[in-house]
């Protein structure tokens, strides 16, 4: 994953099958092994954030990189859901099924204007070197997660948020 975010649209039974995990190791395995090897066969059930991840929840929230920091539903994107991984190393973010549908109509009212004027108001602890560079990429990273949540919840699927620290 190399800091690279990564959403997964999840069947009743992948849930099942984390929430069982006996460790934070067996939970990654999992991922690794089963989650993850479905990647391509899944198609339209996994979306990419790559890096911008950090910026797309900073952009939905109040600013910062913090785990409960906005409001419900936008804070759920990235960082907002329930922490299945208790370590260090791993961000493993889960949103419910009965979550998903707010989620993805406010999603869907979110702009590139919006992005933008959020962008430009990142507080200080932002680690990048803000630009319209690094603003268009966060904004392209994005785009695709409205529908992404949108196709999750009209499944039946759960979503987790994945990334390595």
């Amino acid at each position: 994953m190399a800091c690279r975010g990564v959403h997964f649209a999840i069947t009743d039974e992948d849930l099942k099958a984390l929430r069982g995990a006996e460790s934070d190791d067996a939970l990654i395995e999992i991922i690794q092994e089963e989650i993850e090897e479905r990647w391509e066969k899944d198609e339209g059930f996994v979306c990419e954030t790559d890096k911008a991840w950090d910026a797309i929840h900073r952009c939905l929230t109040d600013g910062n990189l913090e785990f409960n920091n906005g409001t419900e539903p936008l804070r759920l994107c990235i960082l907002g859901g329930e922490q299945l991984y208790s370590g260090d190393d791993y961000i493993v973010s889960l949103v419910p099924h009965e979550k998903l549908r707010s989620l993805a109509d406010a999603l869907a009212e979110i702009t590139q204007e919006f992005i933008r004027q959020r962008y430009v108001d990142l507080p200080d602890n932002y680690d990048m070197e803000k630009s319209p560079e690094d603003c268009q990429y966060t904004w392209d990273w994005f785009s695709d997660l409205p529908a992404f949540f949108d196709r999750a919840e009209k499944s039946g699927r759960h979503v987790i948020f994945t990334v390595d620290q």
